[in-house]
């Protein structure tokens, strides 16, 4: 990997214009020069890496560039509309959309293309003045700088994705691991410090573009060490080993036995639902025993948990009910003939309904295959009717430190105080975020409610997200808050962001998704 640092990009288009012909809305003022620096750069200093960029050019980011010897940001701040469907992208200063009455604004300001505030000692690039319901707000708008940081997937499957706390690689770098499993979910855990900054520069760039490519929602190839090879992307179906996942199970095997007991009975003798997990057998399970069934002798290979739940039937794979069989029979040992009776019924099923097999015992109690009754079929379409879609759900997880906090007060620890004390209302991009307890602002979004585009990356290498802080006037006031920076609406759309090098020219205005709370600016305690 190439050092990025003190180097320019190449571009061939800057803000829109070609590199040779830079578009003409520039900032007053240029970044501070280093004495070093040639004669036809300009240093950027909107992270640690301060880029020296030739003229037409991008940093190593790809976000700012030197326009005529000045430093802009190519990508335009994002503002959401409740009013307006079009995706549009104009110049500050050049519409307002602001309506007059504050209580009645449609518009939020975003942190995605804000800026951010590195270095610490300036206030946030936007913190912007609203009304809701007669009571003042405030909402500190900016983009972080995070090392600290991860992405949590959760991919709907049953499947065996590999042991848990196995290696996930990206072009053969290690980016993460296989962490614990949930209820009809496997879990990987992607990114974070260590894989940052703490490896090599390979895995440290290939961990940087792989956690880029997750938060904006595109397709991502992983392979796991002894185990499955993925392709992931937020709110799509899983690929695990080249095959689409269509569903996620309706519960374990015990659970389904439940579920579904009394549709069974009458129609089968015996039902066996395969999981990995927690194989059921009806006739032995508590749900087979309130309706009166007998048992019908079955011997199950696997630890036997309470009645009608074995465990370890068979090993984890991508076969029946997330196990290596493709043959429902080999976790059958066999049938106690003091018990069994030839013409018996037996119906085999795993916990999605996708596989399925009736069977009836012959004259010397062997399973022999037979059509499926129609009452049987329903009920193995219903489990495939219970179970949701497969997705893949990508959760960004991130630690809000020192530049946040600076640009929204002097005295960070009372931000985090405010946020514990739900005073203050925190999203990314305007999407919900939940706030882990303890200590620190460590905050998790689902990705897929954020603007498309909303995530970067600068080469040290971090990722770049954006967070907004909402709450009341007084709360801020009383945290410390830069109260000289307070603009209102319709200021920031005539004048764009402050206290910012390299700062956006132009807003680019979205559709709010309906799935998210409006307005954003209502804080919990309004709420």
């Amino acid at each position: 990997m190439t050092e990025h640092t003190k180097v320019d990009f190449g571009a061939e288009r800057v803000d829109g214009e070609t590199a040779s012909t830079p578009g003409p809305t520039v900032l007053e003022k240029a970044a501070p020069r280093s004495e070093r620096m040639a004669s036809n750069k300009i240093e950027c200093n909107a992270c640690p890496v301060l880029c020296q960029i030739s003229e037409g050019r991008t940093g190593a980011c790809d976000r700012y560039a030197n326009a005529s010897g000045r430093l802009i940001r190519v990508d335009p701040v994002v503002f959401l509309s409740r009013a307006n469907e079009a995706d549009s992208t104009v110049e500050f200063g050049a519409s307002s959309d602001a309506r007059n009455d504050p209580a009645e604004q449609a518009l939020f300001v975003t942190g995605v293309g804000a800026s951010s505030t590195y270095p610490d000692y300036k206030p946030a690039p936007f913190i912007v003045a609203s009304k809701r319901d007669d009571v003042d707000m405030i909402t500190v708008v900016t983009e972080g700088i995070f090392s600290y940081c991860s992405f949590k997937v959760k991919i709907d499957t049953d499947r065996f994705l590999g042991p848990e706390q196995a290696n996930v690689r990206c072009q053969g770098e290690i980016v993460g691991h296989v962490t614990t499993a949930e209820y009809g979910s496997q879990m990987l855990s992607l990114g974070g410090v260590h894989h940052l900054t703490g490896g090599s520069k390979k895995e440290g760039r290939v961990t940087c573009d792989m956690m880029l490519a997750l938060g904006n929602k595109q397709e991502v190839e992983l392979s796991i060490d002894g185990g499955a090879s993925l392709a992931i992307r937020a709110g799509a179906a899983p690929v695990v080993d080249g095959v689409e996942e269509r569903r996620m199970r309706v519960g374990c095997g015990s659970a389904t036995i439940g579920i579904f007991a009394k549709q069974w009975f009458g129609h089968a003798d015996e039902v066996v639902v395969v999981d990995d997990h927690i194989t059921g057998v009806l006739t032995e399970h508590q749900a087979g025993r309130c309706l009166g069934m007998t048992r019908s002798g079955i011997r199950i290979r696997g630890r036997k948990s309470t009645p009608g739940r074995y465990f370890q039937v068979a090993n984890p794979g991508i076969g029946w009910g997330g196990t290596d069989i493709q043959d429902p029979l080999a976790i059958i040992e066999g049938f106690d003939p003091a018990v069994a009776k030839p013409g018996m019924r037996l119906l085999m099923v795993s916990t999605t309904g996708e596989h399925a097999q009736w069977y009836e015992l012959d004259q010397d109690l062997i399973p022999r295959v037979a059509e499926m009754p129609d009452a049987v079929r329903r009920t193995v379409e219903r489990i495939g009717e219970n179970c949701e879609p497969s997705l893949a759900t990508v959760l960004f997880l991130g630690g809000a430190g020192g530049s946040l906090r600076a640009g929204a007060t002097e005295n960070p620890v009372l931000l985090t105080r405010a946020i514990k004390q739900k005073l203050v209302n925190v999203t990314c991009g305007g999407a919900p975020a939940y706030v882990w307890p303890g200590g620190g602002i460590t905050v998790m979004v689902d990705v897929s409610r954020m603007p498309d585009r909303s995530f970067g990356t600068v080469p040290t290498p971090a990722i770049v997200a954006p967070i907004e802080f909402t709450m009341t006037y007084d709360a801020y006031r009383d945290l410390g808050g830069h109260l000289d920076a307070v603009r209102s609406l319709e200021n920031v759309l005539i004048n764009g962001p402050e206290h910012t090098e390299g700062a956006p020219l132009a807003r680019r205005m979205v559709a709010a998704n309906p799935d998210n709370p409006w307005p954003p600016v209502m804080p919990p305690m309004l709420g």
